[in-house]
């Protein structure tokens, strides 16, 4: 599971930017007629290594946005950047949808469409090759990047899981 044991604990001294991925009407059919509410689904970031998400439900967008941005500062997970870029190739699937991330040279920019460009963005990676396949469902992109993120590993943190030298995890 994603960001198990990278979560952030304290949020007081991080400021965070969010972004709206998806906004989404929802009707519920009572007796009396139907209900109209919405559903907002939030990326919130610092760019600098920490990423969330949340979704929010309300009668109006605006609460919605905001009971999101709330949800997805309880959820935020510290990821490993490496000169603007992911560390190393990553594979994760959430339901339906399965994204692939893979490091890119400085100058390539974000490759990656909808959702997984606002999570990827939010994060602070600057060069990224991107792809999503199977569904297009902005909850579950959503989630399989914030997945794929969590399981990102540097070389230092592996060096210290294995109780090897630098030097060790390079050589193979």
């Amino acid at each position: 599971m994603a960001g198990v044991n990278n979560r952030v604990k304290s949020t007081n001294d991080i400021e965070l930017k969010d972004r709206l991925v998806a906004i989404n009407r929802v009707t519920k059919v009572t007796k009396g007629g139907r209900t109209f509410s919405f559903a907002a689904i939030v990326v919130v970031g610092n760019e600098d290594g920490i990423v969330g998400w949340g979704l929010g439900k309300a009668g109006e967008v605006t609460t919605a946005i905001a009971k999101g941005v709330e949800a997805a500062k309880k959820n935020l997970i510290k990821v490993p950047i490496l000169k603007g870029t992911v560390p190393h190739e990553q594979i994760a699937r959430f339901g339906g949808s399965e994204v692939m991330l893979r490091p890119a040279a400085p100058g390539t920019g974000v490759k990656a469409g909808g959702a997984m460009r606002a999570v990827l963005e939010s994060v602070g990676v600057t060069d990224v090759l991107a792809k999503s396949k199977g569904s297009s469902n902005p909850h579950n992109l959503v989630k399989a990047t914030i997945e794929a993120l969590g399981e990102l590993r540097d070389a230092y943190t592996v060096a210290q899981n294995r109780g090897i030298s630098m030097e060790k995890v390079f050589k193979g």
